[in-house]
């Protein structure tokens, strides 16, 4: 006998706990709250890497935990939420109805974010959080939403447009400011910025490229032939991601001068960190691929990468990145916070 258990179906999230389905949400305020975890995530997931740093743990050696963390969650949430809900088709049987075409996009959407995101470690290992995630990353938005509005135009272009040019400013405000530090401390950060913005420039293909592979409007309409649902793309984005590390990182390795010795011999809590970060950044993809069906994938991806004004406050106030900056570098902080912020209330209206 067939029995389903509804769940919080007053706030709009699917019921769950039937055969033959996913979780989905349908409602946008619960849409806007994954979106905002999604922030919080993708902005606070490298501070594991700078506590691993302090420890004189190589970022390379890093990598291959967080790798793991990324893969296991993308594991976990395929064979939960993925099987146990009434909407679309469950993982499993969406795995043996994929095309070759929609299961390679997901492989390559990890191993696309996987590069771009160890350009973006090795630029804030040079350059702080505080340059490298609102170049980085925000160039990363405004490349991933653009494109991402062309393959599923949702949500209001008036204030997404709007929010995506102040999302600009602020980080043109980002990189004033860092260039004045510099000057004012006699250092050079050229090489972390040039890593920054590679690591953007890769990372805005990502998320369309993984949202090309999913079956539209997923959430309000069967699951088309040959399309993934989200838990399937999400589980082999996560093995693009782990497959494509073997090369990758295995070349970072040799250019950092680190052995596999090292990372054998390593106490467990830098290999906690590792997974704990991947881990972190997993689950705040999967609640951002989940939300992109009310949201669309452009407001979904604009408003999760809000990360970069996350990013921006820890590298501010926690790790101190600006502390003893003069007044104009300050000035220049503060419109680059207040230019995130604005951009990303903008954004967050467009989905309503």
């Amino acid at each position: 006998m067939e029995t389903s258990f509804v769940y919080a179906t007053a706030t709009g999230v699917s019921d769950l706990g039937k055969d033959g389905g996913m979780f989905i949400v349908n409602n946008s305020a619960i849409a806007f709250l994954f979106c905002a975890i999604t922030m919080m995530g993708w902005g606070s997931w490298a501070n594991t890497q700078k506590l691993a740093g302090k420890e004189r743990w190589p970022f390379a050696l890093y990598y291959w935990d967080y790798a793991l963390g990324v893969a296991l969650l993308g594991v976990v949430f395929c064979f939960t939420l993925g099987n146990f809900g009434s909407a679309g088709t469950s993982a499993v049987a969406n795995l043996h109805h994929a095309s070759a075409g929609s299961l390679l996009r997901a492989l390559a959407s990890g191993a696309l974010f996987n590069l771009s995101n160890i350009l973006l470690v090795i630029a804030i290992d040079a350059a702080g959080m505080s340059l490298a995630f609102p170049v980085g990353v925000g160039l990363a938005l405004v490349i991933g939403t653009v494109a991402s509005y062309f393959h599923a135009p949702k949500g209001n272009p008036v204030l997404l447009g709007s929010g995506v040019v102040l999302i600009v400013f602020a980080m043109i405000m980002s990189a004033m400011a860092t260039r004045q530090v510099q000057k004012q401390r006699s250092v050079s950060a050229s090489r972390g910025l040039l890593f920054a913005i590679a690591a953007g420039c890769l990372m805005g293909f990502f998320y369309p490229q993984l949202i090309s592979s999913m079956s539209p409007n997923f959430n309000s309409e069967p699951i088309q032939l040959g399309y993934l649902t989200p838990y399937t793309a999400l589980l082999l984005f996560g093995i693009g991601l782990l497959l494509s590390n073997v090369l990758i990182n295995t070349v970072f390795m040799r250019v950092q001068g680190s052995t596999y010795r090292e990372y054998r011999e390593a106490k467990p809590k830098l290999h906690w960190l590792g997974l704990l970060g991947g881990a972190i950044w997993m689950i705040a993809l999967s609640l951002n691929v989940i939300a992109s069906g009310v949201a669309g994938p452009a407001v979904s991806y604009a408003l999760g990468q809000g990360a970069t004004l996350v990013a921006a406050l820890w590298g501010v106030f926690v790790w101190k990145e600006f502390r003893g900056a003069a007044t104009a570098t300050r000035t220049l902080v503060a419109l680059m916070l207040i230019g995130y912020t604005a951009g990303l209330v903008l954004i967050g209206s467009a989905i309503m």
